[in-house]
């Protein structure tokens, strides 16, 4: 069975990267025989009806990730993707399910097998597409990329006039970050989440930029980040170890790895965040 993420936060970049490596080694050159949707509404695009029928004799040629949306490309050549939101689970399981509750989605495959989508909080979407990039074209660079240079993200930083942690979250100027590795990467960085971007000088910003692809790099070779409140499961079934590596994230009141100050939890743009005071200063006038 390939168990991806089911939790009460948003997954991020290196959760989402783990369920689309999961169902690339599962899913590719599998053929969809049937589709049964349970909740319309999951269905962004087209409707249910169309959605289900268009998918029908469609094979899987490729599993990719763009931002955090998981992109199973088909024969025909369109694309359907798929948002996870907060409480989505893609699991492929050799029997059909039975009294599912949560089930929005049911895909049979010609080998027996079902790919079910379950979303307890009914957030998550799918879209079936002839045009794929379409509904990704408007999402920022990947930070894992080789194009997304130090020097690239300090032009970005250097023409943003608001607050870093804001900036870092907003999918349309960067693709695939979220509260956890952003507030990692910031404490990393040793930056305090309401600087103004436009004021990191050029060190910080290369800084910066390595702690997020760093975070990034080491929490996928970690599985992932799974929390005590999340059913979130690496494709073999295994939690995701990277949340015992967290540094601040989930932390108020324990010590900073690093200096041993109080880790504190405060808001940032009605964000709950979380910070090491001594290794994060606050700006002047904030």
């Amino acid at each position: 069975m390939v168990r991806t993420y089911n939790g009460r936060i948003m997954p991020e970049l290196p959760e989402v990267e783990m369920v689309a490596q999961g169902l690339r080694s599962a899913l590719v050159g599998s053929t969809i025989v049937s589709v049964t949707v349970y909740w319309a509404r999951s269905i962004a695009l087209p409707d249910a009806d169309e959605f289900a029928r268009r998918l029908e004799g469609e094979s899987i040629t490729d599993v990719g990730r763009r931002g955090k949306w998981v992109l199973l490309t088909l024969g025909s050549g369109s694309g359907l993707l798929i948002h996870l939101r907060m409480t989505g689970q893609l699991i492929l399981q050799e029997e059909r399910p039975v009294n599912e509750r949560h089930l929005r989605v049911l895909f049979a495959l010609a080998d027996g097998r079902w790919l079910c989508f379950f979303d307890q909080r009914k957030f998550g979407r799918m879209v079936l597409t002839t045009e794929p990039q379409g509904v990704v074209r408007e999402l920022g660079p990947e930070p894992l990329e080789d194009e997304f240079t130090a020097a690239t993200f300090a032009g970005m930083l250097a023409r943003r006039r608001g607050s870093i942690k804001p900036l870092l979250l907003n999918q349309r100027f960067l693709a695939g970050l979220g509260n956890i590795y952003t507030d990692e990467a910031l404490w990393r960085a040793g930056i305090h989440p309401l600087r103004r971007a436009d004021s990191l000088t050029p060190d910080e910003a290369v800084g910066l930029h390595g702690a997020v692809r760093a975070v990034l790099r080491e929490a996928i070779a970690s599985g992932g980040t799974t929390l005590a409140d999340t059913a979130y499961r690496q494709p073999d079934g295994q939690a995701g170890a990277f949340g015992g590596l967290l540094a601040v994230y989930g932390r108020a009141g324990q010590p900073c790895p690093r200096c041993g100050a109080e880790i504190e939890r405060t808001l940032v743009g009605q964000r709950g965040t979380h910070i090491c005071p001594h290794c994060q200063p606050r700006p002047v006038g904030e």
